[in-house]
């Protein structure tokens, strides 16, 4: 199952770039929601290979992922594929800059079931794709109004 979406943000790619990559940030709102964040490797900044483990729980199951960067392209490109409970994920960020301050941002998920339980869970993902698309589409535009917003506001 895959998800993708794209949005245009007032910002130079630079920046829209280190927001993306802000993995200390979204450790801690991970943490916020109650989620534990380990972070395996002990590189000072994240590159390919840097992993996390994360539990949290989902549907009142406790669960565990495994979340890697596969590619680390700055500042153009970033994958992180992500293993949960039989269902693998492959998260891909691509930048595009459109002027000096304009940057592209595609952002696209797409879901593998590894298992017959996660197979089931994706069937009936499915059944709700144009709701869950509409949601991926409104956290993409979210975040890319807060990277924005802390443009202009450091500017």
């Amino acid at each position: 199952m895959k998800f993708s979406t794209r949005e245009d943000i007032e910002a130079p790619i630079d920046y829209v770039f280190s927001r993306i990559t802000d993995f200390q940030g979204f450790e801690r709102q991970a943490l916020r929601r109650g989620a534990d964040v380990q972070r395996i490797d002990t590189a000072p900044v994240p590159i390919e290979g840097s992993t996390w483990d994360v539990a949290f729980k989902f549907r009142g199951k406790d669960r565990k992922l495994k979340a890697i960067i596969t590619r680390l392209d700055e500042p153009t490109e970033l994958r992180l594929d992500t293993a949960a409970s039989g269902l693998d994920g492959v998260t891909q960020i691509e930048l595009v800059p459109l002027s000096r301050n304009r940057t592209r941002v595609a952002v696209s998920l797409d879901l593998t079931p590894k298992s017959l339980s996660a197979r089931l869970l994706l069937q009936s993902l499915k059944l709700a794709k144009n709701s869950l698309t509409r949601r991926f589409g409104m956290r993409v535009t979210e975040f890319a109004e807060e990277v924005e917003e802390s443009y202009r506001k450091g500017v």
